[in-house]
């Protein structure tokens, strides 16, 4: 079986626990996830199954989006309430304050990942270094913050709540983070939704007790295919020196504007691609 599939991730498994559900429901072991999601955080993962794996990267990439609960007035070691709470402050935010603080992360900037992270220095996850009590440096990593909004505020209780729409590797928690230090305070996440990845919104998205459902009648409606999965326009390669390269990763010339396109030789769909600058490169070839 080739596809892929959107998930709507429950709170408190790992993109791996759905992958280990996957496996069970699907009978099958070539399962990829597009990008982890933290055990606290729900809403979409996409799985790729088969061949489809080969999309893990290109997926990933995309540009997603979450809303995001914060608190401020304390730190935790973890950046989110899975952590302890190592530090609190007095200080008391407004909305205006935390409105006019958030103008200074839209767009690129710079960003330090957690030490609880999956990240690897030196063949050894971050939090792994964490949780043995080691803090190492880590470089900064340029992030796009496309829009950030504040939904909510409660001064009283100092909670509030973010639209944000960012690149890969961006890490929500660090951002609430920041945002803290740069009020004078602290802050950290107190629960995480993915609503988009890409193409992917999560009110397409399917629970595991869907998939467990449909499974025992054996309806796996919820895998789309590649083809399906995006909705690109199509361009058909005629010539057989073209299909030959696009087939061997080369690229091609095309009139096509720049954009994401599906692949078609004779009106059969053999993959992806993207055009840039006149120029049609694939991406992955099924």
């Amino acid at each position: 079986m080739n596809g892929l599939i959107n998930v709507d991730k429950p709170i408190g498994f790992t993109s791996f626990d759905v992958i280990r559900k996957l496996k069970k429901i699907l009978n099958m072991k070539k399962i990829g996830h597009t990008g982890t999601l933290d055990p606290l955080a729900t809403g979409v993962l996409v799985i790729c199954l088969g061949r489809a794996t080969k999309l893990a990267n290109v997926i990933e990439a995309t540009k997603k989006t979450y809303i995001a609960d914060f608190i401020l007035g304390s730190k935790t070691d973890t950046y989110d309430t899975e952590g302890e709470i190592i530090e609190k402050s007095e200080i008391r935010v407004s909305k205006i304050d935390v409105e006019q603080i958030l103008g200074q992360f839209r767009g690129e900037i710079k960003q330090v990942p957690p030490m609880y992270s999956a990240l690897k220095v030196n063949g050894k996850r971050l939090y792994e270094l964490a949780r043995e009590g080691v803090v190492i440096e880590r470089k900064s990593r340029e992030v796009t913050i496309s829009k950030l909004e504040l939904l909510e505020f409660d001064e009283e209780t100092q909670c509030g709540k973010l639209y944000c729409e960012v690149s890969k590797g961006t890490y929500i928690r660090s951002l609430i983070f920041d945002i803290g230090e740069e009020l004078k305070t602290f802050a950290h996440m107190t629960g995480l939704r993915r609503t988009e990845v890409g193409e992917y919104k999560v009110e397409d998205g399917f629970t595991i007790e869907d998939m467990e459902k449909m499974g025992l009648e054996e309806d796996f409606s919820f895998v789309k295919s590649v083809e399906e999965s995006f909705p690109f326009e199509k361009v058909e390669l005629k010539k057989e020196k073209d299909i030959k390269l696009y087939i061997n990763g080369n690229t091609i010339v095309c009139d096509k504007p720049n954009d994401r396109y599906k692949i078609y030789e004779k009106n059969k769909f053999i993959g992806l691609g993207e055009v840039i600058d006149k120029r049609l490169k694939g991406w992955k070839v099924f």
